[in-house]
Order: C-alpha cells, then structure tokens, then sequence
C-alpha cells in the first residue's frame, strides 16, 4: 500500500508567557478551496526565543518542527492533526484542534525569525490514520468501481484518496464512510501507484 503524507519530521520546550498570539482570518496556508474549512481562522505567533544554532539559523525551523510532532505524538495527541514547514518565510504550519495549553506551548519553543500559523480542525492524526489503516487493509474492494491507487492522512486534517475516477470514488467513499469522514477525505485522479 502506498500511504501520502507531507507531515515533515519535528522536536523542545518553554515557558508559554513569551510569546503573544494574535488571531488572523484567512490563512494563505490553503490554497485549495476545498480546504478553507481545516483552515478558516488561524493564530499566529512569531518566535522570540535566542536561536539555537546561530551559524545556520535555518535550521530553527527543523528544530521546531521535530519538537511539535513529538509533543503533538506524546501529550497533546488528542489535538494533534499535522504540520507542515514553509521555509520561504520561515513558517511552521500547525493543524490541530484548538487548544490554548497546545497553542502556547508551540509558540513558547518558536525561535526568533520563525512565525508559527495555528489552522483550526475538527479531528486527530489518530483518526486520520485509522481511516487509511482501515481502508488500506482492503484497497482492492472498490474493484469494479474505481481503482485505489494512494491512500494517506494530510496534515490539514483530511484523507487523501488517490483514485483513477475521482467522481465516481467521491461518491462512493463518502457514501460507505459516512457524514463526519464525508467531510474529511480528498479525492483526486492519480495515473498509477507511485511510492511517495
């Protein structure tokens, strides 16, 4: 089974009094816009931590990707949805339900020059993999109807479905996996399998 995911390596902590979040509408981190809802309203925060390797700075943003991915696995799995790196600027995209000790958490950790964008979901990693567990368990049961040929969680809190019919896969899928998975898969035309 193929899996798609850009969920980037992440790693740190601090205090969360340093740094103040300021509320933004419209993130730019969607472009697509099917996607808007996982990123309607988003938090923003600019590091104000000493960087820690200061003849590369470039590798704040590594630093603090690998932290948000471990606390996101460890104790705040029941917010963490993904994240995502934008090295131009130096952005952190972190998805996850809201949560204020999360949110201050992440930001407390940010080096100086990295701007962390906190994008509003509805569901976890956990449960975005435990779809593409489940479906990825049986791939070849759609035979007939469409051929599954990707299957794998997005950071931006969905489930992307790599097809060669998409029209006829939408249908499908978001018939058979309900109303709350309707909302949270992606279904796009891919040629063939390919390893990502």
């Amino acid at each position: 089974m193929n899996r798609r995911s850009r969920i980037r390596d992440t790693a740190g902590v601090v205090a969360a009094s340093a740094v103040a979040l300021v509320a933004v509408q419209g993130s730019s981190a969607v472009a697509e816009s099917g996607e808007s809802r996982a990123a309607e309203r988003a938090t923003v925060c600019v590091g104000t931590r000493p960087t820690g390797s200061p003849s590369d700075p470039e590798l704040s943003l590594d630093r603090l990707l690998r932290y948000v991915e471990k606390r996101g696995e460890t104790r705040y799995a029941r917010v963490f949805t993904g994240l995502a790196g934008d090295d131009d600027p130096r952005t952190a995209h972190v998805y996850r339900i809201p949560s204020k000790a999360f949110d201050a958490d992440v930001c407390a950790h940010a080096e100086k020059g990295i701007r962390v964008r906190l994008h509003d979901t509805d569901v976890t990693v956990r449960r975005l993999e435990a779809l593409v567990e489940r479906t990825g368990d049986r791939m070849d049961r759609w035979d007939g109807q469409f051929d599954l040929r990707e299957v794998g969680p997005d950071p931006r809190g969905f489930v992307f479905f790599g097809v060669d019919d998409p029209a006829k896969a939408d249908l499908v899928l978001k018939k058979e996996l309900g109303p709350f998975w309707a909302k949270h898969i992606r279904v796009e035309y891919v040629g063939s399998a390919s390893l990502l």
